[in-house]
């Protein structure tokens, strides 16, 4: 049984003028214990919305169909008291921007031992031990001194640190990190990465990496869901999926990667860099169809009056894909 399964999520917006807008439509995946999932797509096309709509924290016109089951406990009926049982605890997540997640009045120290006097009723004192020992476990310096200190005296991989810090304080079994590595440095960049990895593998956490950087999915993720303009648009194993993407779309995101180890006898270190015309629709503006057919190289008549069903790939039931174009001429065509 999955530790996380969700079924048709659909989020949809209301506006005080205008139609509602549908953020996210009938999304389905599942985690298991100890893997990695990652969520790619470019923004605007629903990753963060969707696992906000997992822990209740849409903003207050959005409305969330379907169902996401933890340990067959459906998150989407709860409460706001039975989410607080289990958001921070048995479920944590790193937010994209650090500097605004952190609250720039408090104290470290009070951030992070709130949670765990909240969560495990522990004393102030044995919060604040088990903070330093979890700021040591991701390896910031003098913890003991620096736990004390505020946001705004952290660097940028630092305070990231402290956010995954206040995730772990109650060793959750899923960890969802939302784009962890945005505005870091490259080294930075993999220095998180690797902690990640270490968490996964070390204490068998379960975690969800949503990301626009297929380069990251690439280094950490077990599979991979690829969404477009609120829509899951092909499904697989890392694995699969980097060796032959079979959507559209997902080619392009790969296309678009520079390739610095390319051995192969064609390689041309002076070719341009792949990218994939046109921008996502803005929400609300998505017609009939599929949604990326106008920036789409393989578009059929079908694709702009027919929106493709997610259906399971023959010879891979674990994979799934949204296209008309058939599996065979999204391969050949990378070959050529």
């Amino acid at each position: 049984m999955p530790l996380l399964e969700v079924k048709d999520l659909s989020v949809r917006f209301t506006r005080r003028e205008g139609a509602p807008v549908d953020a996210v439509q009938r999304v389905s995946f599942s985690l298991e214990a100890g893997r990695t999932l990652g969520i790619v797509g470019e923004s605007g096309s629903g990753k963060s919305q969707t696992v906000m709509a997992l822990l209740g924290l849409l903003a207050g016109n959005g409305k969330v169909s379907g169902e996401a089951l933890y340990r067959g406990d459906n998150l989407l009926a709860m409460n706001e008291a039975a989410l607080n049982r289990i958001r921070g605890d048995r479920i944590g997540m790193i937010f994209q921007d650090p500097m605004t997640s952190l609250n720039p009045f408090l104290t470290i120290e009070r951030q992070m031992t709130e949670t765990l006097q909240l969560h495990r009723k522990m004393s102030r004192r044995e919060a604040r031990r088990r903070a330093i020992e979890t700021l040591e476990s991701v390896r910031i310096p003098d913890a003991a001194r620096r736990i004390r200190m505020y946001p705004h005296e952290f660097s940028g991989g630092m305070r990231q640190r402290v956010m995954i810090a206040m995730a772990l304080l109650s060793e959750p079994e899923i960890l969802i990190a939302d784009e962890p590595t945005t505005a870091l440095d490259v080294t930075v960049q993999a220095q998180i990465i690797e902690l990640l990895r270490e968490l996964n593998r070390e204490r068998g956490t379960a975690i969800i990496l949503i990301t626009h950087d297929m380069g990251v999915v690439a280094g950490l993720c077990d599979d991979v869901m690829v969404m477009y303009a609120g829509q899951t648009v092909e499904q697989a194993s890392a694995a699969t999926l980097f060796a032959a993407p079979t959507h559209p779309y997902t080619l392009g995101l790969l296309s678009a990667l520079p390739r610095l180890n390319d051995d192969s006898e064609d390689n041309d270190d002076d070719r341009p860099l792949q990218t994939i015309p046109g921008n996502p629709p803005l929400p609300g503006e998505v017609a009939a169809g599929c949604a990326f057919a106008p920036r789409c190289a393989y578009c059929l008549d079908a694709c702009r009056e027919v929106r493709p069903a997610l259906v399971a790939i023959a010879n891979d039931p674990q994979a799934r894909r949204a296209c008309h174009r058939p599996v065979g001429e999204i391969l050949e065509a990378q070959h050529v």
